[in-house]
Order: structure tokens, then C-alpha cells, then sequence
């Protein structure tokens, strides 16, 4: 029994953090990351990205164990929270896609200092940039299948506590070194892969709001096919 449980904790482990780490693709989102901080030094930018690893930490946490019940206390859908959310990834993604050439260069100057940037680390470098609407929805999800037995919640709220903690740091890691991916991509390949991680942004913020549409108006579409038919 005890490795039954064992496998059946990896592999929800495993799960929870594949889904999630394709969701946030921190390393993906490292060179947004970049961009967004551009003129800090290495070790500001070291400084910001543990901050915004510890606020992802916690957006994590509470989406897993509180999600369902702060979004139902507030009378928040989740085709509302995807809908606002990809609106707001999807303006990011435009903003930057249409950016001066050479604003996203690792040597630009910054348009803020290190303290400005720390009020930007919850909004909006960790949500909707790090941890957006697909991760809290899919957070959200996670935390909903954990079974009602006392042992077996137990151990999936410790499955879940290890998941929020290997993804954060996999978040902490990509940005911390987001500087060093640029030197290696060169000044003109960080402004490539920054260009289409930002249109890779906008499509993504795209495809949520399609996703949070099509779950609000399918109810409205089924009743009327019932009262037609």
C-alpha cells in the first residue's frame, strides 16, 4: 500500500508540475522578463526576480487550496477571470511587439529605477505575466481533484505544497538568468526571440479570452438549442 501511494504522489507531482511549467514557460517568459527590467544590474534584476518568485509562490498556494472559494465568495466566473486576464496579457503582448527597435536590448537604459520596479513586481510582472489566468485556472483545477479522505488529502496538499515549490524556483531560475541568456543569444538574437515571445504573449492572450468567451456563451447557446428543439 505504502508505494502504491508513493507512485500515485509522484505521479500526481509530476502532473501538477508538467501542467503548470508548460502553462507559465518561465523560461520562455524570461526574455519579457528582460525586457520589462532592462537597465537594471544583475544583481537588481536577482533582487526583482525572487520577489516575484515568492509572489508566484503565493498565487500558487492560494489558487490550489482557496481558488474556487474566493472566486464563488466574490461572484467571479471563470470565464470572467480568463476574459479579464487575457485582456490584459494580450494588451502586454501589443505594447511590446510595437516597441521602438533596440528598447528591448539587454543594455537599454531603464525607464525606472529598482524601487519602481519592486511596486511592479505583483502587477504586472507576476500576474498576468508569470502566473496569469491559465495558471490560476489550471491551479484552481488541481487543487479541485484532491479526494475528500483525511490520509489522502493530506498527502495531495503536500504533493500540491512541492509542486508550487519546484515551479517557483524553476521560475526564480529562469529569470535570475535571463541576463545570462541574452549574452548568450547576442543583442541582436535577444531582440528576435523577445519579439516573438512578445507576439507569443498576444496570441496567448488571444486564445484566452476566446477560451473564457466560448465557456460563457456555451450555457447560453445549449438553452437555446433545448427551447428550439
Amino acid at each position: 500500500m505504502p508505494n502504491s501511494e508513493t507512485s500515485r504522489w509522484l505521479a500526481d507531482f509530476l502532473f501538477g508540475f508538467g501542467a503548470l511549467f508548460a502553462i507559465i514557460n518561465p523560461y520562455g517568459l524570461a526574455f519579457i522578463f528582460l525586457e520589462r527590467t532592462r537597465g537594471l544590474s544583475d544583481d537588481e534584476r536577482a533582487d526583482l526576480a525572487l520577489r516575484v518568485a515568492g509572489y508566484a509562490f503565493a498565487v500558487l498556494l492560494v489558487s490550489q487550496f482557496l481558488g474556487s472559494q474566493i472566486l464563488n465568495f466574490f461572484g467571479v466566473t471563470m470565464p470572467a477571470l480568463r476574459i479579464a486576464g487575457g485582456l490584459v496579457v494580450a494588451a502586454t503582448g501589443w505594447s511590446m511587439l510595437h516597441a521602438e527597435p533596440g528598447a528591448a536590448g539587454p543594455h537599454a537604459e531603464s525607464p525606472a529605477d529598482l524601487a519602481t520596479m519592486k511596486r511592479m513586481a505583483f502587477f504586472p510582472l507576476t500576474i498576468p505575466l508569470t502566473t496569469g489566468p491559465g495558471t490560476i485556472a489550471t491551479a484552481i483545477a488541481i487543487g479541485i481533484s484532491r479526494t475528500d479522505s483525511l490520509d489522502a488529502m493530506f498527502g495531495s496538499s503536500v504533493v500540491s505544497l512541492l509542486v508550487a515549490i519546484a515551479v517557483t524556483a524553476a521560475i526564480y531560475h529562469a529569470y535570475r538568468k535571463s541576463s545570462a541568456m541574452a549574452r548568450l543569444f547576442g543583442e541582436e538574437g535577444t531582440s528576435v526571440v523577445t519579439k516573438l515571445s512578445a507576439f507569443l504573449l498576444l496570441c496567448i492572450g488571444v486564445q484566452i479570452i476566446i477560451t473564457g468567451v466560448s465557456e460563457a456563451t456555451r450555457p447560453l447557446l445549449e438553452g437555446a438549442l433545448r427551447v428550439v428543439q
